[in-house]
């Protein structure tokens, strides 16, 4: 038989404080996020009118630096072809519509 401890450890603040980031940096990472969704954005608008009949509803995952793209109807199988061909590279998805958002509200 186990004793749980009476005395219950509270932990105050955050695990990781040395990963407190300065507004700067905080701007920064903005600026270099939308500027990697942009790239995406363009392939995305490029493919749209080829992919929108064929793949209505479906996802793709879009790797900026190569250009190469995934189509599936799974959101999750779409980004682990991406991770499949590119290991260590960031990769965005956007849902085959007319917006290009997937998920719901």
């Amino acid at each position: 038989m186990t004793y749980s401890s009476p005395e219950r450890i509270v932990r105050r603040g955050r695990v990781f404080p040395e990963i407190q980031w300065t507004e700067a940096q905080k701007a920064q990472d903005r600026v270099r996020r939308q500027a990697f969704y942009e790239r995406c954005w363009a392939i995305f608008e490029r493919l749209k009118p080829e992919i929108l009949d064929k793949y209505y509803a479906w996802y793709i995952a879009i790797e900026p630096d190569s250009g190469d793209y995934f189509i599936n109807q799974d959101k999750e199988l779409a980004s682990t072809m991406v991770r499949e061909k590119h290991p260590q590279v960031i990769h965005h998805i956007f849902g085959i519509n007319e917006t290009g958002i997937s998920g719901r509200i």
